[in-house]
């Protein structure tokens, strides 16, 4: 189950039957652009010989958990021909409200602490991911085999259980270890589908009712996510395009599951002194102001009385001046990182877009900060000591995932630019028309978004004027950089 705690940039990011397909290669112009990235950026090659024999190893001497949950009929919903599966889910009405049982693969099973396959996950910090292939933070074996959660078969998994009231807030949370079985692979397409057309069962039914529920309070506790459609690689019989996708309504839905168990993870770490948040600085008032002088530049009105959560959700993406506002507003929240703490809680918390402490724990097959989240949640949940490889690897956790998350959004972008050097390659002095999404007074130079093909770049010339449509002609589509620059045609 893909999830993203509300991002605030605007990133690209590569389409589901791009990344979940094995074998394909690059074409053949973009793959000097691509050796170069990887090289600048030290993307990570195969895994040596012995974190693999040992990743080997691990997946076939691995015991269960002695609790048994596989009565639980759990689901994962994933982009189609996902294999390395983190979350599966069950969600249940009990009394007036409602029980939430989220599994989160168990890699503390797995890995063990000062290995080499340890120290080969704390170098990679999380999956990096491409159209011609990912790079995983473990070994296949583990990743896509023993501590995925696919379906049928028992795994090792870390159950959250969370009981919720009949407005969907959380009354109690607790986590332990337990085996489980998935009953099915699901697709968040085929999810949408049986919801809209009546045949979803209930626990995708209720789903939708939590989910509706979570949005509902994360409005009303001031937390707010821009829906700025997404700029994505698609990989359609072997040719490489790019394409604006808006996010299915069930995508939110899943979101607030895994949001509700990274809020429940912090506020018990919080409350046992030790930990790792993600953590966000609120917006700055400055910040708003700013943003407001903005929304009067584009003749978007902004109340008085209007908070800035609730204007958010009065623009409309489609709307080429909503769209610039809402690229303006991928500014206001900036500096997400880690912060770890053992003894005085961090002196702040919050992650700024959601209005509340939260925590990355719902991916530890992608991301290493969510294995030290659980292994500290589990044993806080069960009264126990923290595990001493946790408790002395938080301090150094924010660096490492710091460069990771750095890389990672290195490569993403990097790769969508080249991609978008891929599609205008052969159309140079070829005039196009979009949307200003950004004007950069120091430079001279503004963001232009094209609808088709779906291309984000900067354009020379002057004047811009923010939310405006513009023409302009391709000056440049760089294979090897990635570099794609327009100029403004005369007016």
């Amino acid at each position: 189950m893909r999830s993203d705690p509300r991002s605030h940039r605007r990133v690209g990011a590569v389409s589901p039957s791009a990344v979940y397909s094995s074998g394909r290669t690059a074409p053949e112009p973009l793959r000097p652009g691509l050796r170069r990235l990887r090289g600048e950026l030290n993307v990570p090659d195969a895994f040596p010989a012995s974190v693999e024999a040992e990743a080997a190893a691990s997946a076939r001497d691995t015991s269960l958990p002695v609790r048994d949950a596989t009565d639980i009929p759990l689901v994962t919903i994933d982009p189609p021909g996902s294999t390395d599966l983190d979350q599966a889910l069950f969600i249940a009405r009990e009394g007036e409200g409602y029980r939430v049982v989220y599994a989160i693969a168990d890699l503390e099973r797995f890995v063990t602490p000062g290995s080499a396959l340890d120290a080969e996950v704390h170098a990679r910090g999380v999956t990096l991911y491409a159209p011609d292939g990912r790079v995983p933070l473990h070994p296949t074996v583990l990743s896509e085999g023993a501590a995925s959660l696919l379906p049928d078969v028992e795994r090792p998994a870390l159950l959250w259980e969370h009981t919720l009231d009949a407005e969907g807030r959380t009354t109690a949370s607790r986590v332990e270890p337990a085996r489980v079985r998935s009953r099915a692979q699901l697709s968040y397409e085929q999810v949408q589908a049986s919801l809209d057309d009546g045949t979803a069962d209930e626990t995708l039914m209720l789903l939708r009712e939590v989910g509706l529920k979570r949005e509902a309070l994360e409005r009303d506790r001031g937390g707010v996510s821009l829906q700025i459609p997404e700029q994505e690689v698609e990989v359609i019989d072997g040719r490489w395009a790019l394409r604006f996708r808006a996010t299915l309504l069930v995508e939110g839905w899943n979101a607030q599951i895994s949001l509700l168990t990274g809020m429940a993870a912090a506020e018990l770490m919080l409350r046992g002194g030790v930990g790792i948040l993600r953590t966000l600085p609120p917006a700055r008032p400055a910040d708003v102001a700013r943003l407001r002088r903005v929304a009067s530049a584009l003749g978007i009105r902004w109340s008085a009385s209007l908070s800035y959560p609730e204007f958010v959700r009065t623009l409309d993406p489609a709307c080429p001046r909503d769209l610039a506002m809402l690229n303006a507003c991928t500014t206001l929240f900036r500096g997400a990182g880690y912060v770890a703490f053992d003894g005085a809680s961090p002196q702040q918390p919050l992650h700024g877009a959601m209005n509340a402490p939260y925590a990355h724990c719902t991916a530890p097959l992608r991301r290493l900060a969510d294995r030290y989240a659980n292994a500290v949640c589990v044993a806080l949940s069960a009264g126990a000591p923290v595990p001493a490889w946790a408790r002395s690897g938080l301090a150094a956790l924010p660096g490492v995932m710091g460069k990771a998350t750095q890389r990672s959004n290195a490569y993403e972008r990097g790769i969508l630019s080249l991609v978008e050097a891929l599609v205008l390659d052969t159309r140079r002095d070829e005039e196009f028309v979009g949307t200003v999404v950004e004007v950069n007074e120091k430079s001279g130079r503004a963001e232009l978004q094209l609808a088709d093909p779906a291309v984000s770049a900067p354009m020379e010339g002057e004047p811009h004027v923010l939310g405006e449509q513009a023409a302009a002609r391709l000056v440049e589509a760089d294979l090897l950089t990635g570099a794609v620059l327009f100029a403004r045609e005369s007016q």
